[in-house]
C-alpha cells in the first residue's frame, strides 16, 4: 500500500493527458540526425555527383574550403587551451613524486612507439599512393600547399618555432609557436600557489568547453563540406580517391589491432600483467567507447573500476586523467598514418629527416588532442598546418572517413590508458594482484547471475 493511501489528507495525483505522458517519454533520436549517418550520405551523394557531373563537381570545392576555414578559426586557441589544461592536469610533479615521474616516462615511450608504428606502417603499406597522379590535377584546380613559403633551412625552422609576439602567433596561425606559448604558460601556472592557480584553471576549462561547443556547431556543416570535398575529389580524379580512402581505413584498423595485441601485449607481459584479463574487466567500458567514439565517456567509470582491480586510488587519480592528455595512443597512430597519407596522396616527398622532424612535432601536438569525439582530427589539422609542407586541401577528404576511424582511435586511447595505469601502479609498488583476481572472480559471478 502506498503512502498516499495511508495519508487521508494526501492529494491524489492529477492524471496527465496522454499527449503530456508521451512527451515526458524521451524519444529516440532519429537516425538521419546522427552526424555519422549524415557524413555517409554526404559522401555517397558527393561521389555520385562526381561521377555523373564531373564539371559541376569540380566547382563544389568551395564547400570543402569553407568548412576547412571554419575549422581553422578554432584550431590555434583550442590547441593552446588543451595543452595548457593538459600540463596543469599533471599537477605538481615534486609532490606526486615517483608515480608521476614513472607515468610521464611511460607516456613518452609508448606515445613515441605508437607514432613510430603508425609512420612505419603508413610507409610500408603505401597509404595514399594511389591518389598521387590524380591529386596533382586536384591541386591544379586549387592552391599550392600552404607551406610553400615556410622557412626551409634548419636554423630558420628552429628560429620560427619561438614566437616574438603572443597574439601574433595566433593571428598568423603559427601552431608551433602557439605550442611553445602553451607549454610555457602551463609551466607558469604550475609555479603559482594553488589559491591563485585554481580560478585560472577553472576559467581555462570553461573557455575550453565554449570552444568545444564552437567546434560542435561547425561540425553541423561537416556533411556539406564533406559533400563538396568528395564531389570535387571524385570529379577531378575518379574512383582512385574512394579506393585509397577504403584502403586507409582497413590499414588503420589493422595497425591499431597490431598495436594493442603486440605492443601493449608485450608491455603487459613484461610486467606480468594479463592483458586479455584486463580487457575483459573493462569490457563494458570498451563497448561504451565503441558506441560513442569518445574515450572521455568512460573516464568516470575507469576511475572507479581500476582501484577495484588492484591499483591504488592515488595512482589511478594521477595517472588516468593525465594519460587522457599525454598518452593518446590511438590518436598518435591516426596522426602519423594521416601525415603519410597526405604526403603520398599529394606527392610531397618526405625524407627520413623530415619524417623524424614531423614525428617530433607530433610528440607535442598529440598531447593537445581532445578526448571528445572529433578532437583528434582538430589536432591532426593543427599538425598538418604546423609542418608547413603538407597541403591542407586533403583535410576535408580525410574528415569524410574520420567517423569510421574515430571509433578505433577512441578505443585504443581508452585501452592504452588503462594499461598505462596498471603498469605505472605496479612499477610504483601500488598494485595488489590479489585484488585483481578477486575483482575478476566477482565480475564473472555477476555476469553469470545476470545471464
Amino acid at each position: 500500500m502506498s503512502d498516499a493511501t495511508l495519508d487521508p489528507h494526501a492529494i491524489p495525483p492529477t492524471p496527465r493527458p496522454a499527449a503530456a505522458a508521451a512527451a515526458a517519454t524521451p524519444r529516440k533520436k532519429a537516425l538521419w540526425r546522427n552526424l555519422g549517418v549524415q557524413i555517409i550520405i554526404a559522401m555517397a551523394l558527393g561521389a555520385a555527383v562526381g561521377f555523373l557531373l564531373p564539371g559541376v563537381a569540380v566547382q563544389l570545392k568551395i564547400l570543402g574550403d569553407i568548412f576547412l576555414r571554419l575549422i581553422k578559426t578554432a584550431v590555434a586557441p583550442l590547441v593552446f587551451l588543451c595543452v595548457v589544461v593538459g600540463v596543469t592536469s599533471a599537477g605538481d610533479f615534486k609532490r606526486v613524486g615517483k608515480v608521476g615521474l614513472i607515468a610521464m616516462i611511460y607516456f613518452e615511450i609508448v606515445s613515441t612507439l605508437a607514432l613510430g608504428l603508425g609512420m612505419l606502417a603508413g610507409n610500408l603499406l603505401g597509404v595514399g599512393q594511389g591518389m598521387a597522379d590524380s591529386t596533382r590535377a586536384s591541386l591544379a584546380h586549387g592552391k599550392a600547399p600552404s607551406g610553400a613559403n615556410a622557412p626551409h633551412s634548419t636554423l630558420d625552422f628552429i628560429l620560427n618555432v619561438f614566437p616574438d609576439n603572443f597574439i601574433g602567433a595566433f593571428a598568423r596561425g603559427e601552431l608551433l609557436q602557439v605550442l611553445v606559448i602553451a607549454l610555457i604558460f602551463g609551466a607558469a601556472l604550475l609555479h603559482l600557489s594553488p589559491e591563485k592557480r585554481q580560478p585560472i584553471e577553472t576559467g581555462l576549462n570553461r573557455i575550453s568547453d565554449a570552444f568545444f561547443e564552437f567546434i560542435h556547431l561547425i561540425m553541423l556543416v561537416a556533411p556539406i563540406g564533406t559533400f563538396g570535398a568528395v564531389a570535387f575529389a571524385v570529379g577531378s580524379s575518379g574512383t582512385t580517391v574512394l579506393l585509397s580512402l577504403i584502403y586507409l581505413i582497413l590499414s588503420f584498423y589493422a595497425v591499431v589491432i597490431l598495436f594493442i595485441v603486440v605492443v601493449l601485449g608485450a608491455i603487459s607481459a613484461m610486467f606480468k600483467i594479463n592483458l586479455f584479463q584486463l580487457l575483459d574487466f573493462i569490457r563494458e567500458e570498451i563497448y561504451i567507447v565503441l558506441g560513442t567514439a569518445s574515450s572521455e565517456s568512460v573516464l568516470p567509470r575507469l576511475l572507479e573500476k581500476l582501484p577495484a582491480y588492484g591499483c591504488s586510488r592515488q595512482s589511478v587519480g594521477l595517472v588516468l586523467p593525465t594519460g587522457y592528455a599525454f598518452n593518446l595512443d590511438g590518436t598518435s597512430i591516426y596522426m602519423s598514418m594521416g601525415i603519410v597519407f597526405l604526403a603520398n596522396a599529394y606527392h610531397v616527398p618526405l625524407d627520413l629527416g623530415q619524417q623524424l622532424g614531423i614525428l617530433a612535432v607530433m610528440l607535442l601536438t598529440s598531447k593537445g588532442a581532445a578526448t571528445v569525439s572529433g578532437g583528434s582530427f582538430v589536432v591532426f589539422a593543427a599538425t598538418v598546418a604546423a609542418t608547413g609542407i603538407l597541403p591542407l586541401e586533403g583535410l576535408p577528404i580525410l574528415f569524410g572517413v574520420y567517423r569510421f576511424m574515430s571509433i578505433a582511435v577512441a578505443t585504443t586511447n581508452a585501452i592504452g590508458n588503462s594499461v598505462a595505469t596498471v603498469v605505472t601502479a605496479k612499477l610504483a609498488g601500488e598494485f595488489d594482484p590479489a585484488m585483481a583476481q578477486e575483482a575478476m572472480a566477482r565480475l564473472r559471478a555477476e555476469r553469470a547471475a545476470a545471464a
